[in-house]
């Protein structure tokens, strides 16, 4: 009998000094430095965006802040290497809607986790679609490009940044609003490329972001024909929405923001998002992504929680549609 009393009070007293350490730790946090993981190649807006906020942020949270690129499959590898770590909070990354979304929703991606593998903390970017064309191309305006998808179905040859992207993602949406046009896809790496074959003369049309096409529509190599937001860019005053062209569905962005693997503590998620949030509020950060043509957008909480549930259903909708229709 006594031997048991003991064998249950040393049991009791080992989970008590567990516990109490595992407060410990979470109270102590962090005691080495930190991992923000950017599931592209380096130089991209994402990273760049990830290496202004760790400078910052780190002098505030006592520990360095070391960014690695971990590209591959359209951000998958790094996604994948995400929710495989500890939810310590020493290893954290970005996620970037609509296209972790995507990935986890296309079955050919065979992705290993969902949604529900993620912590969020905390959105930085929040960065509209743009629909842009050549400075000298036959199309001045949205209605001429839809009404030329109209007459000649699938000979506009429009490009997105990527299969499921958001940019593929808004080619439907617009097609979608303007029945009867068609665009005929083509799926390339990235703005740069999107650049060099439209310079080319080999698309008709592209389908990016704000922030990859600003300073070209400003040295007029390019022309803008609509933001795909309800407000006008700051970066991009001039240039009218589609919901004010008439289209008020099409509204397509990509946001950047911060999370980690599902089972973080609340403490350590807590201490991670009120040092970054300060670091995304300081002036320096501001003026810095502003010059990137980068619209901040902090989201924290049950706001970012909704936020990346909201984008999961519509990507939901349009990954179905996508993959039911023609690539051609």
């Amino acid at each position: 009998m006594i031997s048991h009393i003991v064998t249950a009070t040393i049991g009791a007293a080992l989970a008590l000094a567990a516990t109490t350490a595992g407060t410990g730790a979470q109270q102590d946090f962090p005691t080495k430095p930190v991992q923000l993981m950017v599931a592209y190649p380096a130089g991209g807006s994402t990273d760049i965006g990830a290496r202004i906020v760790a400078a910052i942020a780190e002098k505030s949270l006592g520990q360095p802040i070391v960014v690695v690129n971990k590209g591959g499959a359209g951000g998958q590898v790094g996604w994948t290497e995400l929710v495989r770590q500890r939810p310590d909070g020493y290893y954290i990354g970005f996620i970037n809607l609509p296209a972790t979304n995507t990935v986890i929703l296309d079955p050919d991606r065979k992705a290993i986790f969902t949604e529900k593998d993620f912590t969020p903390i905390i959105n930085q970017v929040l960065e509209p679609g743009v629909i842009w064309v050549r400075a000298d191309s036959p199309y001045k305006t949205v209605h001429d490009l839809i009404d030329a998808g109209k007459k000649s179905p699938n000979t506009i040859r429009a490009a997105t940044t990527g299969i499921l992207s958001d940019d593929h993602l808004a080619i439907l949406m617009t097609e979608e609003a303007a029945p009867g046009a068609v665009f005929r896809l083509v799926h390339l790496e990235g703005g740069a490329a999107q650049f060099k074959e439209i310079m080319a003369g080999n698309i008709d049309v592209a389908f990016d972001n704000v922030g990859s096409i600003m300073t070209r529509v400003k040295s007029g190599e390019v022309r803008a024909l609509a933001v795909m937001d309800d407000v006008r860019s700051k970066f991009l005053p001039d240039v009218a929405t589609m919901k004010e062209l008439g289209y008020p569905t099409v509204i397509s962005n990509s946001t950047r923001g911060i999370a980690g693997p599902k089972g973080m503590p609340e403490p350590i998620v807590s201490k991670l998002r009120d040092v970054l949030k300060k670091a995304m509020e300081d002036p320096e950060h501001v003026s810095k992504l502003e010059n990137q043509g980068l619209a901040i957008k902090i989201m924290v909480g049950e706001e970012y929680a909704r936020y990346f549930a909201d984008t999961h259903a519509k990507a939901k909708r349009y990954t179905e549609w996508a993959k039911r229709r023609p690539q051609r």
